[in-house]
């Protein structure tokens, strides 16, 4: 364990994320009758105790559990994951949360690459039967580097490993990108992740549908002038050549991960998965490590200042994959501004939750406002 300690108050961190108000053990009946009726032709089913996860994650419900039952007299055992949609009255991040379509995109890119994710098992769209829409995953064993405390304040698994497992955990990630990039033919692969948004292009069509998802989330917490000006800037500063389209994960992010020996086990988190220019992962994944370097910056912790810096990640990336990212500033605020809209729905569900007072002006809700501020108003 590391001895490092904040130079600044860092009492403001929080040092658990609530995100939601369901009853766990009614919830937990209702899913081993939906696993009775799944596997009906066993008998004595029964699924264990529901743990959540704390360290990572602002969306879904994610719970682990073990589920057991009798089949052809043996009774078998399997550690589970149930991945299930927020309720409607918790404040959720995103307008919809589509479980089959998470499901679809997990099963097709286990069977089109070897990027490692959970087994799927089944998928159950039908919230009536256990409250709400849910899918449900083999259990795989890993470290995943934590949101709280960030991973990067010290006193965590990847803060104190060496430089060189560092760098293979960063090398081995973008790997995983190149991977995922390099599937044929995206739009006949992934028909359900084309949407409806506006917009001549898969860029235009990302940008259309990330303000409609603005439009949405300000509907509770007031509009947000710094976000909107984020828009602006993003118009104003179109990049010229657009990157070939391709599958991308969405979340890219290493706290999605499930690590082994510093790689990949499991891949995670596929609700923010879309089409559009290769760059849109890698600046989110530069980007969501840059954010928790601010936090460290501004709390007095050392930080990982030479982890994941977005020259050394785009380098990485064109070597494994061929391509060249390009316009990688204007992607960066892109990054930037989408998470300035989780935060302000977070920051609203705090509010939701009697975890801070409601601000007299949205954008106190940001976290990251700075670093947006400071991005959108450089030369």
């Amino acid at each position: 364990m590391s001895n490092v300690q904040p130079s600044g108050d860092a009492a403001e961190i929080p040092t658990e994320l609530h995100r939601s108000s369901r009853d766990m053990e009614v919830f937990r009946a209702a899913l081993e009758r939906a696993l009775a009726e799944r596997f009906a032709a066993g008998t004595e089913h029964h699924v264990g105790e529901l743990t959540g996860t704390s360290a990572t994650g602002m969306s879904s419900e994610t719970l682990l559990f073990d589920a057991s039952w009798k089949e052809a007299g043996e009774t078998r055992v399997e550690r589970l994951v149930a991945r299930v949609a927020p309720d409607e009255h918790d404040v959720p991040v995103f307008p919809e949360y589509d479980l089959a379509g998470q499901f679809r995109t997990i099963e097709t890119v286990a069977n089109l690459t070897d990027v490692p994710v959970p087994p799927p098992w089944w998928c159950e769209p039908d919230p009536a039967v256990i409250g709400a829409p849910f899918f449900v995953m083999g259990r795989v064993d890993g470290e995943v580097p934590p949101d709280i405390m960030p991973y990067n304040f010290g006193d965590s698994w990847l803060f104190n490993a060496s430089p060189a497992e560092q760098a293979r955990l960063q090398d081995s990630t973008i790997d995983v990108l190149a991977r995922l990039h390099a599937i044929d033919g995206p739009l006949q692969r992934f028909p359900h992740l084309v949407g409806n948004f506006p917009g001549d292009t898969p860029l235009r069509r990302h940008v259309a549908g990330r303000r409609e998802w603005y439009e949405w989330a300000t509907k509770d917490s007031g509009r947000s002038q710094l976000i909107e000006k984020g828009f602006a800037w993003l118009e104003d500063h179109w990049p010229a050549h657009e990157s070939p389209t391709v599958f991308c994960w969405g979340d890219s992010r290493i706290g999605n991960v499930l690590y082994q020996d510093f790689e990949p086990a499991a891949v995670l988190d596929w609700e923010m998965a879309g089409l559009g220019p290769y760059e849109l992962d890698l600046a989110w994944l530069a980007y969501l490590h840059r954010m928790f370097e601010d936090m460290a910056q501004q709390y007095g912790f050392p930080g990982m200042p030479g982890f994941l810096r977005l020259e050394d990640a785009a380098t990485t990336y064109e070597r494994l994959s061929g391509r060249s990212p390009r316009d990688l500033d204007w992607y960066t605020t892109y990054s930037c501004l989408q998470f300035a809209i989780v935060m302000l729905r977070t920051g609203h569900r705090s509010v939701h939750f009697g975890e801070r007072a409601a601000p007299l002006d949205a954008d106190e809700l940001i976290m990251n406002s700075p670093t947006l501020t400071a991005l959108i108003e450089r030369a």
